[in-house]
């Protein structure tokens, strides 16, 4: 009997020990994958300066989207009447307010500016931006001439068919 117990308690505890030293190795490993992933992250973060960010929509009525927006604490930034837009500004948030300018809402970022429409340096040139997304497999429409300098944009969609506009200024 007492071998028994003896036997019992020995696979006990080398199950038992077999267990903690799987625990162990399994969070060991879940911190070394996710150390991988934040570190993989971290070197698509610093190649991708994408500039100040907003979202530009396409209004039916600029007046009345003013005045919505300003009802909102947003100021204008940029843009009059004539031109049937409006960058309108509240502390970091950005909306761009457009009439007939396009169909949908984009989402926009400026390379080379901040969020007061200030330039950054160094910034990441959008001919940076954009071959770096080709080279990850996105899907360029319409394309920036890469022989180029200084102004210029380009557009992707996201897998849900958000348009996003890659828009410098300088």
């Amino acid at each position: 009997m007492k071998k028994k117990l003896l036997l019992i308690f020995a696979v006990t505890l080398s199950f038992g020990f077999g267990f903690f030293v799987n625990v162990l190795m399994a969070k060991s490993s879940e911190s070394t994958n996710l150390k991988a992933l934040t570190n993989s992250n971290k070197q698509i973060n610093k190649n991708m300066k994408l500039g100040a960010f907003s979202i530009s929509l396409s209004v039916k009525d600029i007046k009345a989207s003013k005045a919505f927006y300003e009802n909102l604490g947003f100021s204008v930034l940029a843009g009059d009447f004539e031109k049937k837009y409006f960058i309108m500004k509240n502390e970091n948030a950005l909306i761009g307010i457009f009439q007939g300018m396009f169909e949908n809402n984009i989402l926009t970022f400026n390379p080379g500016w901040d969020e007061n429409g200030n330039n950054t340096n160094p910034f990441d040139d959008i001919r940076t931006i954009q071959k770096n997304l080709k080279a990850k497999g996105a899907i360029i429409n319409p394309e920036t001439d890469e022989k180029t300098t200084g102004p210029a944009s380009f557009m992707i969609t996201d897998p849900d068919g958000n348009v996003l506009l890659f828009d410098q200024h300088r």
